[in-house]
């Protein structure tokens, strides 16, 4: 009996975790989409992109991209169920959009090197990566897209707010993995954009309208970075 109470107890407590269900729309949906467009998309990149070099340093950032959604999430889930629901809701509400896009503007970009001018391990993390990840359904990016869901999830939150080393090293690591996204030839300068854009109007409906009927005194109290 005191194992199934336990169970229940659990249960009632993290009833928020139905949220992840939002994998079982994602995944399959994305997949569908990696494997159908393959050849016929619209390109996109500038002249810009040409521009800027490729630097396989830059693959340690992008992969603790995963390390870094994952323990912000996990934060949230654990510590702040309120945040973790305005997170998750700005998040997969992208997402969504992001595949939407891809479905009906298939998209991709032909930036990667053919050929690399050096060969150590973070080059061969680099082509590992590409064969993992197509250069398809690229616009706008999810990496950059997911990293400022974090970083505005971490600064709307009063507790982590008052932790400045947090708070800075989430910046600093979100800006890094931003670069990573063009330095890689992962995506266009257009990607990087587009995301940022999405990031600017969702905010306006998931984190604004709470600010907006907050009395103004309380706003002030609030500390700034």
């Amino acid at each position: 009996m005191k194992a199934k109470s336990r169970i229940a107890e659990l249960i009632r407590k993290y009833k928020h975790a139905w949220v992840f269900l939002y994998i079982f729309i994602y995944m399959p949906w994305f997949m569908f989409l990696e494997k159908h467009v393959t050849t016929r998309y619209h390109v996109i990149q500038i002249r810009l992109d040409e521009h800027i070099p490729f630097i396989e340093y830059f693959i340690v950032p992008y992969l603790m991209w995963f390390v870094f959604i994952i323990a912000v999430f996990l934060y949230f889930f654990f510590t702040d169920v309120p945040g973790f629901y305005k997170m998750a809701k700005f998040m997969f509400t992208g997402m969504t959009i992001f595949l939407i896009i891809s479905t009906l503007f298939p998209n991709g970009q032909d930036l990667r090197p053919v050929v690399f001018e050096r060969d150590n391990i973070f080059v061969d993390m680099v082509r590992t990566l590409y064969r993992a990840d197509t250069c398809t359904n690229v616009f706008p990016s999810l990496h950059v897209f997911n990293s400022l869901s974090a970083c505005i999830a971490i600064s709307e939150s009063d507790a982590l707010r008052k932790r400045r080393g947090v708070c800075i090293g989430a910046y600093i690591l979100a800006g890094l993995i931003i670069l990573a996204t063009v330095f890689l030839k992962q995506h266009s300068v257009l990607d990087v954009l587009g995301a940022s854009v999405m990031a600017y109007v969702l905010y306006q409906f998931v984190y604004a309208p709470q600010k907006r009927r907050m009395p103004k005194y309380a706003r002030q109290k609030r500390p700034v970075l």
